[in-house]
């Protein structure tokens, strides 16, 4: 399984292309012959990047909701609405579709972070305005919820 760590400042150049940092070039092109998929976070100001066998995952997962369902359809609209494949080219760069970097706010100075199965893509502005409240209410949390409760580290 693949397993993505870690932040990483990158650029976006002026065609909108950003670098894959080495380290994880040679673990997306054997997982998924160097494609990708980004799609918009409904919760936070940055775009989810998912190597192609990792969103084939959770497409299934989506279309297995009940699309009478209003909030799964709204879900399905946003999630499935917004993906965006994109290919790894030989130098490790990727073209990231104008309407997601748009609405990521994306600009020259971004934050790659590693997720698990996963990247966050984020502006460096969005990113640095949120990691302080991020990290107020990691700090600040009163009662753990169920999911946290047996977590160890």
């Amino acid at each position: 399984m693949l397993f993505f760590r870690g932040i990483n400042s990158i650029n976006i150049d002026a065609k909108g292309r950003l670098a894959v940092p080495k380290r994880y070039r040679e673990s997306i092109e054997e997982a998924s012959d160097n494609q990708l998929v980004a799609t918009i976070d409904l919760h936070s100001p940055c775009l989810l990047i998912y190597t192609m066998d990792e969103w084939e995952v959770i497409e299934r997962k989506l279309m297995s909701l009940p699309n009478m369902d209003p909030q799964a359809r709204l879900v399905q609209r946003l999630l499935l609405g917004h993906a965006s494949e994109m290919e790894m080219d030989g130098q490790g760069r990727v073209l990231l579709p104008s309407l997601l970097r748009e609405h990521a706010k994306l600009e020259k100075e971004a934050i790659l972070l590693g997720q698990g199965n996963k990247f966050e893509l984020w502006s460096q502005k969005a990113w640095e305005a949120s990691r302080p409240e991020m990290l107020d209410t990691a700090s600040g949390v009163g009662e753990v919820s169920e999911s946290l409760a047996t977590l160890s580290l």
